[in-house]
């Protein structure tokens, strides 16, 4: 048996398994349990998307799909939860003629897919790669809405000067690109580094290039 790492966390760790057929919800469900996974299932697509809205955001999560489901199909499960940012790491339950439909979701960011019947180890091991994964994904999160809340501190012309010392330029050329004096560009430099909490000018950097938004 696998004790999954999920059971030794303090955060919350889910597998969603969405399948319209019961006998294979079922089968999934005792395996993952079986290995020490919380498992959550829904038979179709529509009402996996309707659970997720008074889901807690901080749960970290992976979901198991069928490629296809009356109703809304596997894949375009996989689409609708891209286009409305709930990118949590999935994988899909293929049968043998749909392997070909399988490798185009994984070229749409599928972390793998696992065909029937499904060995346990294989299904864990899968398992496994998908919260590690989704971990990554989280802690990456969490730090940009960190690095996005330092940030918001700064006034317009911090964030001028900012722009400028990360492309590079020295204390004079920022001056004059702004006009304002030396002394006001070092004034503004100090008061940046205190907002964000840095001691040098690597450490600005880092936090300053880790934004995806525009400064």
């Amino acid at each position: 048996m696998n004790l999954s790492s999920n059971t030794k966390s303090n955060q919350a760790e889910v597998v969603y398994v969405v399948d319209d057929d019961e006998a294979v919800r079922d089968s999934l469900t005792w395996l993952l349990e079986s290995n020490g996974y919380v498992v959550r299932c829904h038979a179709s697509a529509e009402r996996f998307l309707q659970s997720l809205q008074s889901t807690d955001k901080s749960t970290i999560s992976c979901a198991i799909l069928d490629v296809r489901m009356s109703g809304m199909s596997g894949l375009e499960l996989q689409e609708r939860l891209i286009s409305e940012n709930l990118p949590m790491p999935v994988a899909f339950i293929t049968g043998h003629g749909d392997v070909s439909m399988a490798v185009s979701t994984m070229k749409r960011g599928a972390v793998d897919f696992i065909e029937k019947p499904f060995k346990e180890n294989d299904l864990c091991a899968l398992v496994d790669r998908m919260f590690a994964k989704a971990r990554v994904d989280y802690s990456q999160a969490s730090q940009r809405k960190v690095t996005q809340s330092l940030l918001s501190k700064l006034t317009g012309r911090e964030r001028q000067v900012l722009e400028r010392i990360v492309a590079g330029r020295l204390n004079k050329q920022i001056a004059d690109d702004l006009g304002i004096s030396i002394k006001t560009v070092e004034a503004h430099r100090a008061n940046i580094m205190e907002k964000l909490n840095v001691n040098t000018v690597a450490d600005l950097l880092r936090l300053a290039l880790s934004d995806p938004q525009p400064n």
